[in-house]
């Protein structure tokens, strides 16, 4: 793997990361009143989609930072639905 190919996979991963301090935010709080639903179903569909594309040129630093970015978006809609009210 090269020194690029690295540093791809470590920035994705850390800028996946984002998700997971909303879902604390929103935990914390236990409100998701300010978040925006539609948003992070939006990345998700996004970040699906680019997984489907790292796996289908079997590119591993795309594959990695966007299954972190699933898990925080999926955390994300998951905790929506529970604090929504």
């Amino acid at each position: 793997m090269t020194f690029l190919a690295v540093l791809a996979t470590i920035f994705g991963m850390a800028m996946s990361f984002g998700y997971f301090t909303q879902t604390y935010k929103i935990i914390k709080r236990k409100s998701a009143r300010d978040v925006s639903l539609l948003t992070y179903l939006i990345f998700g569909s996004g970040v699906t989609v680019w997984l489907i594309y790292g796996i289908s040129i079997r590119d591993l630093p795309i594959i990695v930072s966007n299954i972190v970015a699933i898990i925080g978006a999926a955390s994300v809609i998951i905790s929506y639905m529970i604090y929504k009210h």
